[in-house]
């Protein structure tokens, strides 16, 4: 097998334009297996959890996600749900902030506040057993997106640890995955500034046809 090219410099500094254009090129071809590493990196948590909740960290993603999906959320909305923890293994003491970080480039910007603050909001469920402020979210209360964050955890992940919960496969969430991760990146057109989209579209979920017994539970 040829081995691929290679920049000329040892140091940043002494880099050519051939060879920023060819790391350019090479990039390129490495953000194209993005959604490829993302879904690997969520496979894992099957696995990968320290224990203690009634489902792994893999299906209280499938979970959330399927939540959504039932209350016709759109497609940044969705796939949000189904990454929102994807940060735990490496980062399980900000895990909300590197999922938004992974997010962030291809999602509306309401969505990955809402992903980066979750883990603060989820403190109001219980933080008064150890101590801490459940109200600490009350922070953010002048941010635009305060009262999308709090129904996303209300609606979607507190409720998500449930065993018995009917999730969809993961193959049903996969072409939403690799449909956000194909968008341009940074674009105005996909961070839609300021915008607030309902997480839950009764409309669209009926339209989706998921048996009622099967949609989430208030």
């Amino acid at each position: 097998m040829p081995q691929a090219p290679l920049v000329s410099f040892t140091a940043m500094k002494h880099g050519t334009r051939e060879d920023y254009l060819l790391l350019r090129e090479l990039e390129g071809a490495f953000l194209a297996g993005i959604a490829d590493r993302v879904l690997a990196t969520l496979g894992g948590q099957e696995a990968e959890s320290y224990g203690g909740y009634r489902v792994s960290r893999f299906t209280h993603g499938l979970q959330c996600a399927t939540r959504a999906w039932r209350d016709g959320a759109d497609l940044d909305w969705v796939v949000a749900a189904l990454l929102h923890d994807i940060g735990d293994g490496l980062a399980p003491l900000n895990h909300d902030v590197m999922a938004a970080a992974v997010l962030r480039p291809y999602v509306r910007e309401q969505v990955a506040w809402c992903v980066e603050h979750h883990g603060l909001f989820q403190m109001v469920y219980y933080a008064e057993h150890y101590g801490w402020d459940p109200q600490a979210r009350e922070a953010h209360r002048a941010s635009p997106y305060f009262d999308d964050c709090a129904e996303f955890c209300e609606r979607w992940d507190q409720a998500s640890f449930d065993p018995a919960y009917p999730s969809l496969p993961l193959a049903h969430f996969t072409p939403m995955v690799r449909e956000m991760f194909a968008r341009p990146a940074w674009q105005d057109a996909v961070l839609r500034p300021g915008e607030r989209v309902p997480l839950a579209d009764p409309a669209a979920a009926l339209a989706r046809g998921e048996p009622p017994a099967r949609r989430a539970q208030p």
